[in-house]
């Protein structure tokens, strides 16, 4: 559901962009009065997880279309609400810049789609509510399903209201809305099974991990050797391993607009913000779309050759380089707060 920068008009993208900075700030102060030596490796390794996993994109049958997790809610119930914004900024904007996988003109709608609506709506006031304590396998399954759901429908309303608000695209709204939501609602409930599945997990393993994030919290001093090490070993099985077996039809969002427009993604406009945008990404991918540079230029090679490899070296570079920044995030906010 990553929005395309064709979508998006510069002023909603302006708007969205400083929103998104605006709730990137506060945040960064809610996790600095929080944030202690055990989150820090957290947020590294399920921000670089939730970026493998986004890379895998799952059948939706009998629909031509597919999904993949979002990640937002599954970040939220692991490490809060405010951490798990900054660790799906990350994983959005490394995605964006170094891969062009969603646009940067459109980084802040995709930022608020992805991150906000599942943080901040989804997670407080679903989650938590129906989750109650004390923690129960059978509820943390039932909340994980339900507010995941809640959350990716809207996530695409958000995507169906600021393409209509651009008015860029000349997609009807009617239309659009009756194609978004029904499509994601079935990549919900897999994304929800998927995330019920991974909170049982680290439930089972490390429940205070779960305790923490929701009573916002620092974790106790129990060892997370186990967690941290199986996330990672996962992550870079995921991305380096798994991640070329992703299914190849259209995503939610694509499928809707061939539905409407026979194309799976729209030309972008030729107004002076949307040219310098793609401008720029061009030169910060490295990889677009997760290939090699000459994957891009030679439409002979065999995908069978050459795009399992790409896709792999893709994926191992990219969880690298966001558990990185989301480390990076915790151990300088653990600075500033000292």
């Amino acid at each position: 559901m990553h929005m395309a920068d064709a979508l998006i008009s510069p002023t909603v993208g302006g708007v969205l962009w400083t929103v998104s900075a605006g709730t990137i700030a506060y945040c960064s102060n809610r996790v600095k009065q929080e944030i202690n030596d055990r989150k820090i490796p957290l947020m590294g390794v399920f921000g670089a997880f939730v970026f493998a996993a986004q890379m895998i994109n799952f059948a939706i049958p009998a629909t031509g279309s597919s999904g993949h997790l979002g990640g937002g809610l599954l970040l939220a119930i692991l490490l809060g609400p405010h951490a798990a914004f900054l660790s799906i900024a990350s994983v959005l904007m490394v995605q964006a810049l170094f891969f062009a996988d969603g646009g940067l003109l459109a980084l802040g709608c995709n930022i608020i789609n992805l991150g906000f609506f599942p943080a901040f709506i989804a997670y407080p006031w679903i989650y938590k509510r129906l989750v109650g304590r004390p923690l129960k396998p059978s509820r943390i399954f039932f909340a994980a399903v339900v507010s995941a759901v809640i959350g990716l429908q809207l996530g695409a309303l958000g995507v169906v209201l600021q393409t209509v608000a651009s008015g860029v695209a000349a997609l009807p709204f009617s239309s659009f809305l009756m194609l978004m939501q029904p499509i994601h609602l079935a990549i919900g409930i897999i994304e929800g099974i998927v995330t019920a599945f991974v909170v049982l997990f680290v439930y089972r393993a490390r429940p205070e991990i779960l305790d923490a994030a929701l009573r916002s919290q620092p974790i106790g001093q129990l060892p997370q050797r186990t967690i941290v090490v199986t996330f990672l070993v996962a992550s870079f099985t995921l991305a380096g391993g798994l991640s070329w077996l992703a299914s190849e039809s259209p995503d939610g969002l694509e499928w809707s607009i061939a539905k409407l427009t026979g194309a799976e993604e729209l030309p972008p406009p030729s107004s002076t913000e949307h040219v310098r945008a793609s401008a720029l990404q061009d030169k910060t991918a490295i990889m677009r779309d997760y290939a090699f540079p000459p994957d891009n230029e030679n439409e002979n090679l065999s995908a069978g050759q050459t795009a399992p490899l790409s896709t792999s070296v893709a994926g191992v570079v990219g969880g690298m380089v966001t558990l990185m920044m989301c480390a990076m995030i915790g151990l300088l906010l653990r600075k500033c707060r000292k």
